[in-house]
Parts: C-alpha cells; structure tokens; sequence
C-alpha cells in the first residue's frame, strides 16, 4: 500500500480509538515512569478526560454517513456509533468506580495497570462495533479478552481472585477456539473474510452440502460466542469470576464485555447467517432455520439464571446469576427477528447500564465499609443510610422490571417484539415466568435493607465522590428513560436504519 493511498483514507472517522488508544500508551509510560509510592488515582482521572473526549468526537460522526476504509475492514455506520456510546457511557461509569476503589482490596497495589489494561478492553469491544471484516472482529474480540482474564486476576495475592482468572482464561480459550473454527467454515466457503462479500456469496448456495456447513459453521459460532455472553449452559465461569474479581472489574464484566458479546452476535450472525439462503422455492435465510436453537438457549439461559439466583447468600454471585438471566432476555429479541430488533437489544443494554453499575457502586461502597458481599451485610443499610438503601431499592425495581423504569420499557420492547411477526408464545411465557421469579432475590435484599436490623448501627461515611457520580447517574437514567423512553427512540432508530443500508 503506497503512502498516497495510505493518506487518501478518511481515518477522521477512528478518533474516538486514536484517542483511547493514544491515552492507553500515554498512562503506560507515565505508570512506568511514576514513582513507585505515588498515587496512581491520575492515571484514572486521565482515563476519564479520555473517554470523555472519545464520546465528544463520536458525537461529532453522528451526522456522517456510512463511511468505511481499509477496503472495509472498519466501518463507521449507525450501528457502530450507537453501540460505541453503550461502551464509552458504561467505560466511564466504570472508571469513576476504579478511582473510588479502596486501596486495602487494592488496585492501587498494581500501580496503574489496571487503568491502562481497561483502555485497551474497551478500544478492542469499540473495534468490534466498527469491524466489516471476520478477522478485526477476532482481533477486537481478542484485545477485549485478553484485558479482561488479566483484569479478573488482579488481586494476585487472593486465592479467589487466581481459582476465578484461572477458570475464565480456560473458558474463554476454548469459547476462541470454537469461534475461530466456525469462522473457518464460513471463509472456507466464501474465499473471503470481508462480511459484505460474505453476505453476497451466500445470498444463493447451489449446493445443499455447503448449507450444511454453514449451518455447522453457524452452531459452533453461536455455542463459541455464547461463552462470552454467559449464556446458559455455557455460563459456569461468570458467578467465580463475578466474585472472585475487584467489584470495578466485575462492573466492567458485566456491562461493557456484555455489551461487546452482543455486539460481535449481531455482526456476525445477521451479516453473515441472515442473507444466506439455499437455492429453491420457498427458500428462507439460514438465520431462521436456526431460530429453534437460539430460542432453546435463550429459555434455558432465562430458567437456570433466575432460579439458582434464589439460593445465593454472596450478593456478587447473586448479580452474575442475574446477569445470566438478562443475557436470556435480550436473547429472546434475537430469536424473534422482529422487526424493533436492533432497538429492543440497544435500549435494554442502554438501561441495564445505568441499572447495574449504579447497583454495583453501592455494592462496592458496602463491600469497602463491611469488608465483605453478603447479603446478609445489607441488613438495616436503611438505617445506617436512607440515601444509598434508596437508590438502592430503586435500581433493584428497575432490574426486576417494574413500570415506571428503564428496566420495565426495555422488557416491554423485548415482549412485544416476541408478538411481531411469528409468535413466540413459549419464550414469552417463560420471559414472564422467570421475571415473576427475579422479584424474590431483588426484593430479598431490600427486605435486608428496609426491615431487618442491622448488626452494625455505624453510619455511613461521606460516599465517595465517583461512586456519587455513578449512584446520581445509574439511578437517574433508570427513572428518567423508564418515564421518557422516546428521548432515545429518534437517534436510535435513525442511526439502525443506516445498519440495514448496509444488510441490504
């Protein structure tokens, strides 16, 4: 590639990763360069100005059309920029929780590598957003991994914290592996790894044999992929990795990464499995042949999160057994291709955003004041502080889905969509069953907080301040776009239709 072709790109359209990805280098040498008794807390608050920066100049791209370079290898369409906002608005949230984090569990014991470890996981989940390619997609799916079992592992010197790393890292290889091998079918039938050229390839397969191994390309992406989402039965690793991890991490599991999985679902799944049909009347796309399965993933994913969520007594392990089950949910959208698809799944990780991390800086908050995640420890948290047992109580109405609430208008959208079209009236039955289910874990702990003693009447001290910033906006955005849910609905809408300009 000579130089004038290397300029000719419009490479405006990657700032927000030249920002993240400049910063990330940035902070690493600062790190290596700082004293080793200095506060690393810097570093985070530079990760923040960075991430902020990336979000000002997404938001400057929001008007422009689809633009791709690299012979579409990275492509800056509606879908990209709206998932890129999940990320970065999750990604800061995120880090206003790493620098209130207390130093006795100890982030700051591993100097600044966290900060910048973070930066890289989230520059290769926005890569995933803007990828056109299947091999950008495995890059950024690799470089969010790869930052996240080391993440997991921080705390090197707990035995919890290694059994949890040690148990994503196998998981996590053998999810790869299963992708990787899927993704070699579909380019062994293509010749091609670009995702447009694929979907054009595939429009009409002559042979029937070749849409059997698409279909076997199409299972072993799904199972692998799934892995990454905890989708049951492939959900084993998340409750040790949920507790075994610094809360900050587990946050950054539960929201980012999640967001990343379904990211990478809807490229490949849509974009490849959804145009490809086989030659002969009636022919419909693989995508929906395969339906059965996805929806068999997504009941038992719904079934197994909610009810072993009931037994928890580590509020940790309850919340990766209640992430589980949210993964169902949006699983259920995917499985009814309806037609509010893409905004069904977009605000329902929009909302779970603001309802988890606000979750899990009152979880972080309780965890450093009690040394401890039981759920016995929320016990009369009223008492000790109306404030936080509040906030507390409503992000747990809006996880369970009550009106009123981000949480309740993101399952909305996702029931109807199961009525659009072809009716799911099994998925929703069991979407309804197992949400009457999640009340008896979420309200178990505001009976904690509101009507049981507490064995400790100390109060609270003054609530740091990025875990203020995280409570005022999770518990705000659970409320406000539970009321208003159409301050979303025009740029959502607009910037998908532009996803399917480039289906089509």
């Amino acid at each position: 590639m000579s130089l004038e072709e290397l300029m000719s790109y419009n490479w405006s359209i990657m700032t927000p990763e030249f920002i993240i990805v400049g910063v990330a280098a940035l902070i690493t040498l600062m790190d290596l360069f700082m004293p080793k008794n200095q506060d690393r807390r810097i570093l985070g608050w530079i990760s923040i100005a960075a991430i902020l920066a990336a979000m000002v100049s997404l938001a400057g791209l929001v008007d422009m059309q689809t633009t791709s370079i690299l012979d579409d290898t990275f492509r800056l369409d509606g879908f990209g920029k709206a998932f890129k906002f999940l990320l970065l608005g999750g990604a800061g949230l995120v880090m206003f929780l790493a620098i209130s984090y207390e130093k006795k569990d100890s982030l700051d014991e591993y100097h600044g590598e966290f900060y910048y470890l973070f930066l890289t996981g989230l520059l290769g989940a926005m890569f995933m957003t803007s990828s056109g390619d299947l091999i950008t997609l495995f890059i950024g799916l690799e470089t969010l991994s790869i930052s996240s079992y080391i993440l997991a592992g921080m705390k090197k010197r707990n035995l919890q914290s290694n059994e949890s790393a040690m148990k994503y890292v196998i998981n996590g290889g053998i999810s790869t592996a299963i992708t990787l091998f899927g993704m070699s079918y579909v380019y062994g039938l293509t010749g091609t790894t670009n995702l447009i050229e694929i979907a054009g390839r595939l429009q009409s397969l002559a042979d029937p044999q070749h849409a059997y191994l698409l279909g076997l390309a199409f299972l072993m992406i799904f199972v692998g992929l799934a892995f990454k989402l905890a989708a049951a039965p492939f959900h084993m690793w998340a409750p040790d990795v949920y507790q075994g991890a610094p809360t900050p991490v587990t946050a950054f599991l539960s929201v980012v990464s999640k967001t990343a999985g379904f990211v990478i679902v809807i490229r490949i799944l849509l974009s490849v499995f959804g145009l490809a049909v086989t030659e002969g009347p009636g022919s419909i796309p693989i995508l929906y042949n395969m339906q059965d399965y996805i929806a068999f993933i997504a009941g038992a994913t719904m079934i197994i999160g909610n009810v072993i969520a009931l037994r928890q007594s580590n509020i940790k392990r309850m919340f990766a057994y209640s992430s589980i089950a949210h993964a169902g949910y949006i699983l259920v959208a995917l499985t009814t291709m309806s037609a509010n698809l893409f905004y069904s799944i977009w605000f329902y990780l929009f909302a779970y955003l603001f309802m988890n991390l606000g979750a899990f800086a009152v979880i972080q908050l309780v965890e450093s004041k009690t040394g401890s995640s039981k759920i016995a420890d929320y016990a009369g948290l009223y008492r000790r502080s109306p404030l936080l047992a509040v906030v507390m109580g409503v992000l747990l109405v809006s996880l369970a889905g009550f009106p009123g609430t981000a949480g309740f208008i993101g399952k909305l959208n996702i029931f109807i969509g199961a009525f659009l079209g072809e009716p799911h009236y099994v998925l929703a039955s069991i979407m309804i069953a197992t949400t009457v289910v999640s009340y008896f874990y979420y309200f178990g702990i505001m009976t904690q907080m509101f009507f049981r003693p507490a064995a400790d009447d100390s109060k609270f001290a003054k609530i740091p301040f990025g875990i203020l910033v995280v409570l005022i906006i999770g518990a705000g955005g659970a409320v406000l776009f539970g009321l208003a849910p159409n301050l979303a609905n025009e740029f959502i809408n607009g910037n998908f239709n532009q996803f399917m300009d480039f289906l089509q």
